[in-house]
């Protein structure tokens, strides 16, 4: 299966999702319309819609309400991705100017809170009580876990107990929504319900893993974002993270200089020095583990197109290059 398979099995609810996103970011607020339609008109791979659709329909589940949890998703992930890049002063991402770069700070805070709003509004128009209890419970997760990697910024003691827990938060932690809530909406049975919770888990910290691989082992053009910001923000992440671990004196010594001081001065002596640790391995290996594990969770759903899909797609997201 092609990764563009992953999408056409859903192909025609994909293009329904599109439409309502279109339809709901739109808003009386001129800036507001045009900050929301920037961001979401930049594209990316949208995995979190993605998982909803595919979770959903690989239950059986055929209502519309599937495709409206599946926008909901998408504008809290954009939400995210908003206030993401103001608190890291990122100036690119998907390969374009960021928002805050392009209107400033304030605008983009303020329209990533109207998409939170707008979410909570088509959460409540599907009138799912589970499904808002497990959104409501990501959000604040999500929020926690942005709170938490603040608060490790330039502090080279970081374990990878601390960095696990950060990832699991704020991104495996709308992986782990999107699938369990979809679950949810299809009133799957409650074994079903905590294996696609704990598939999602599992894919988002895959996912992350090789984001901060990447990070180091990129470029930017095909990552479309700068090479070593995590570095240039002083993120410890698994590969320096392993590194000072399990690299020699002076590798260890270099890579806790370079995050307590951020910057990207030192990033090709890093990116030499987690190479030859083993770091990028380590990272490599670690999510392979994950993958193979969410995939694992998949054997309670029944066979065919969607569950393959699924599985296509945990293979794709720890092999790819961007």
């Amino acid at each position: 299966m092609q990764p563009q398979a992953f999408y056409r099995v859903v192909a025609d609810d994909f293009t329904a999702v599109d439409g309502i996103i279109r339809q709901q970011v739109v808003s009386r607020v001129p800036l507001v319309e045009k900050i929301g339609d920037y961001i979401i008109s930049a594209g990316g791979k949208r995995l979190r819609p993605l998982l909803v659709l595919l979770s959903g329909k690989a239950l059986g589940y055929q209502g519309d309400d599937l495709r409206l949890l599946a926008a909901t998703i998408e504008f809290l992930h954009t939400a995210t991705l908003l206030h993401d890049d103001v608190v890291d002063m990122s100036d690119m991402r998907r390969g374009r100017s960021t928002a805050n770069a392009q209107w400033g700070n304030a605008p983009s805070v303020l329209v990533g809170d109207f998409l939170y709003s707008r979410s909570f509004e088509m959460m409540v128009e599907l009138g799912s009580m589970p499904v808002m209890k497990i959104l409501s419970h990501a959000t604040r997760v999500i929020a926690e876990g942005e709170v938490l990697q603040l608060s490790k910024v330039r502090d080279a003691s970081t374990t990878e107990d601390t960095y696990m827990e950060v990832i699991r938060a704020k991104t495996a932690m709308l992986f782990e929504a999107s699938t369990h809530s979809a679950a949810a909406l299809a009133s799957a049975s409650e074994a079903q319900r905590e294996a696609l919770r704990t598939f999602g888990d599992h894919l988002g910290v895959a996912f992350q893993l090789v984001d901060d691989l990447l990070d180091y082992k990129g470029d930017a053009a095909s990552l479309g974002k700068n090479v070593g910001d995590d570095l240039a923000e002083g993120k410890p992440t698994l590969p320096l993270i392993y590194t000072m671990r399990e690299g020699t004196a002076e590798q260890a010594a270099l890579v806790r200089q370079a995050i307590q001081k951020g910057g990207i001065e030192d990033l090709e002596s890093i990116r030499a020095a987690v190479e030859t640790a083993g770091a990028l391995d380590y990272t490599a290996q670690l999510a392979r583990d994950y993958a193979e594990r969410a995939i694992a969770c998949l054997d309670v759903l029944p066979a065919g197109e969607y569950r393959d899909a699924l599985i296509e797609l945990s293979r794709f997201a720890v092999a790819r290059t961007h």
